[in-house]
């Protein structure tokens, strides 16, 4: 069985999701919804690869917990050209494309969680998946929240002179 494999790309996935949201709350801090929401969702999902970080030892692979955080000078960009833009037309056309690449993130999160359910159910590990049912939920709400912030902030990015 591959069930490490499935680990490992899961990890990968929620890992990589968990940047995308410190990142892209750290481009529209101006927005203080989704700067909020995004920290809450980043620590969501690094809680997650916290509790895959226990079950990953067992398959004989390890889970790198910790997301970058982006930083440093780019973090620092980042923040500097939120506060420029702040809400001006440009920042909701930026917001969109964020939330579209948070969706997408958020959605190969949610097919690995589920690739790895299933994996945790032909090995018959029950610890696995229960892990993957309690976490796999929290990545779906990121994209219920990615869909509904989408809906919001469509209308004036995109309507707007």
């Amino acid at each position: 069985m591959k069930v490490d494999l499935a680990i490992e790309r899961t990890a990968e996935a929620e890992r990589e999701l968990a940047e995308e949201l410190l990142q892209v709350g750290a481009r529209h801090s101006a927005e203080h919804d989704v700067f909020h929401i995004t920290r809450t969702r980043a620590q969501v999902a690094q809680a997650n690869l916290e509790r895959l970080s226990r079950a990953a030892a067992r398959y004989g692979t390890a889970v790198d917990r910790e997301p970058s955080a982006g930083g440093g000078v780019i973090g620092t960009v980042r923040e500097k050209t939120s506060e420029l833009l702040g809400r001006r037309p440009e920042a909701g056309l930026l917001l969109l494309a964020d939330l579209e690449q948070l969706h997408l993130r958020a959605a190969r999160a949610s097919l690995a969680w589920t690739a790895l359910a299933q994996a945790a159910q032909a090995a018959k590990d029950r610890e696995l998946l229960s892990i993957a049912s309690e976490c796999h939920p929290e990545t779906l709400r990121t994209l219920r929240w990615t869909t509904q912030k989408v809906k919001e902030a469509a209308p004036q990015a995109l309507a707007s002179g």
